[in-house]
């Protein structure tokens, strides 16, 4: 499959509206010995590299000027502090609005620690927290300068989108013993859709592709080398055959999806494979054109918790022997202390940017189950839609209200770890999807 040609058909976006497009990319590998995130069961820092890491950046801008930039990272996620001091250092050198601005990650669990996401999960000590805070500044940099490389490179281009399928995510909540756990569970709701952008140069050759999946990147389980797992190889895959060209991979919502088979980097390549094989067949078959403008919506919104622990509950979650649910509990009291309550909601940010008539792309922060998906595909149409996670804040899993209900640890197990002080409220789905729907219809009304 990888193999074919790289060439469009001859007239396959003879009718889109000419866009400029730029692109940018840095090796984001640390340079020394640091903390990996993602698992719990790490008991020490990575010992080098198997695959370089990388941040990469698209900027868009359509016949009317109308500029975007999307970054995509072979990173965990961005917490909410590490976006916003990207999208304020943008928005002061390049203009560009938080609107204008979309920051994905693989969500790859061979990557660094960044920020203090997931900060009560690591026995780290102050010399390793300290190097992770390095870390992050040197990475912010780069992808603060990546943005405007990007915006520099801008040329004539052309934009097609399609659809493909890859069969290797598996659900992966499985009830065992009347509890919901972490396994294999092959009668589990999962989106096999692999989307696909392709930006082609005046000749009509790739000259960028951008594409995802939804499913998590844990396929190199415990690892202690920095790669980006299957999205790592499957962007490497697809920029070997197409020389010159840059692969960009989107997170889809994979929060309850595991890779099947896994837990080794030849596995990890062998989905990579597959993937790009996936992306491969689209590239050289029909693709329809997209077209101008863009419109591009960003907003913050509260999110409700349910009702959070008191404090003597959490004086006794001090006398836990589970590690996690006792530094979880300190970290509780300390805000209760501090601000005399805890939080009773999160602001999630939800981006949309909308293509013409013809692609709307959703960009939700969170680990998000892969409900969200197939619900707002069915409800707002498949062909010309995009759904995406892990955009913009990691900052917990999103449960559906189907998954809120079951438990386990997407429906609020993982909260411990990620900081918050509870499971959310059996509103959670509702609020989203209703300012989803709020958004698009302005996005869309704006164009029509």
């Amino acid at each position: 499959m990888l193999g074919l040609t790289t060439q469009f058909p001859r007239d396959a976006l003879a009718a889109g509206q000419p866009w400029k497009a730029g692109l940018a990319q840095a090796i984001i590998t640390p340079q020394k010995s640091i903390w990996m995130a993602g698992y719990a069961s790490r008991k020490k820092p990575s010992e080098g590299a198997v695959q370089e890491l990388y941040a990469k950046a698209l900027a868009l801008e359509d016949h009317t000027g109308k500029r975007a930039v999307l970054v995509t990272s072979d990173l965990l996620g961005f917490p909410a502090s590490v976006s916003h001091n990207i999208a304020e250092r943008v928005e002061k050198q390049y203009h560009l609005a938080r609107h204008q601005l979309l920051l994905s990650s693989s969500h790859t669990h061979c990557g660094p620690v960044i920020g203090k996401m997931l900060g009560t999960m690591y026995p780290m000590n102050s010399q390793q927290w300290a190097d992770v805070e390095a870390y992050t500044n040197e990475l912010e940099d780069k992808i603060v300068n990546l943005v405007g490389t990007s915006l520099q490179s801008l040329r004539p281009t052309r934009l097609g989108f399609g659809h493909g399928e890859a069969g290797f995510a598996m659900n992966r909540r499985a009830r065992t013993n009347g509890e919901m756990v972490i396994g294999v569970n092959k009668h589990g709701p999962v989106d096999y859709d692999v989307p696909v952008l392709r930006i082609d140069d005046k000749h009509g050759k790739v000259r960028a592709v951008v594409f995802g999946y939804a499913c998590h990147n844990t396929t190199a389980q415990d690892f202690l080398q920095f790669n980006g797992d299957y999205a790592g190889y499957a962007q490497a895959w697809l920029e070997k055959q197409h020389p010159g060209a840059t692969a960009l991979f989107i997170a889809g919502c994979g929060g309850d999806a595991n890779p099947y088979p896994r837990g080794t980097v030849e596995l990890a390549q062998q989905h990579g494979e597959e993937l790009a094989a996936a992306v491969e067949k689209v590239l050289v078959g029909k693709l329809e054109p997209v077209h101008a403008p863009l419109n591009t919506a960003y907003e913050e919104f509260a999110v409700a918790f349910a009702t959070p622990p008191g404090r003597e509950e959490l004086q006794a979650q001090l006398e836990n022997n589970d590690v996690y649910r006792h530094k979880w509990a300190e970290a509780m009291l300390k805000i209760l202390d501090r601000d005399g309550h805890l939080p009773t909601e999160y602001p999630y940010p939800l981006e949309i940017w909308q293509f013409g008539q013809d692609l709307t792309l959703i960009a939700l922060a969170g680990e998000v189950v892969v409900d969200y998906d197939l619900r707002l595909k069915k409800e707002l149409g498949a062909e010309k839609l995009w759904v995406a996670a892990y955009c913009n804040d990691v900052f917990a899993y999103i449960p559906s209200l189907r998954v809120l209900r079951e438990g386990g640890y997407e429906g609020g197990g993982a909260m411990v770890y990620y900081g918050q002080p509870g499971p959310f409220a059996p509103t959670i789905e509702e609020t989203i999807i209703g300012k989803v729907r709020d958004m698009i219809g302005r996005v869309r009304g704006e164009i029509s």
